[in-house]
């Protein structure tokens, strides 16, 4: 499987990000360039350019856009999503993340612990999600997905 090995955030018209967000964006960022795999399969008998790939995620007209080039900037592949199947999703997400932030301030560490695990269960939720709405557009495992979760949850309007 293939890899990506850059990632641009188009967050053009969104609302800057808290601290805390921009932070965790950065950190996906660095932790899906570091270790990721990503690939896109062969489409309709086309093959595919074999990666890395760079990525461009962003929001137009109200979708979620994954646009795919080449290192050198041949277009591989775009898809768009709805943003309906990860609202849900993204709203917990951020409710159990300002829980958590607020929690690593004044509670002990037992109780940081359960809204942790919480919060990770959430995002493999939103991980799932992603996974099934581009299966067959692209492959990529567990841990990338939840990094791409991530930087969806920046890029969700009303985040």
């Amino acid at each position: 499987m293939s890899r990506l090995c850059r990632i641009e955030i188009d967050d053009t018209g969104l609302p800057a990000p808290t601290p805390e967000i921009e932070q965790e964006r950065k950190v996906a960022v660095f932790d899906l360039l570091e270790d990721n795999s990503f690939g896109i399969p062969d489409r309709g008998g086309v093959a595919v350019p074999d990666g890395p790939y760079c990525l461009s995620l962003g929001v137009r007209d109200g979708r979620l856009v994954f646009d795919t080039t080449t290192e050198a900037g041949a277009k591989v592949a775009e898809f768009h999503l709805s943003m309906g199947p990860f609202r849900q999703v993204v709203k917990d997400y951020f409710q159990i993340c300002e829980s958590y932030f607020e929690a690593v301030k004044r509670l002990p560490p037992a109780q940081i612990e359960a809204i942790d695990m919480a919060r990770r269960g959430i995002h493999n939720e939103g991980a799932r999600v992603l996974q099934e709405r581009l299966e067959g557009k692209a492959d990529f495992d567990i841990d990338t997905a939840r990094r791409l979760f991530t930087l969806i949850c920046v890029l969700h309007p009303g985040s």
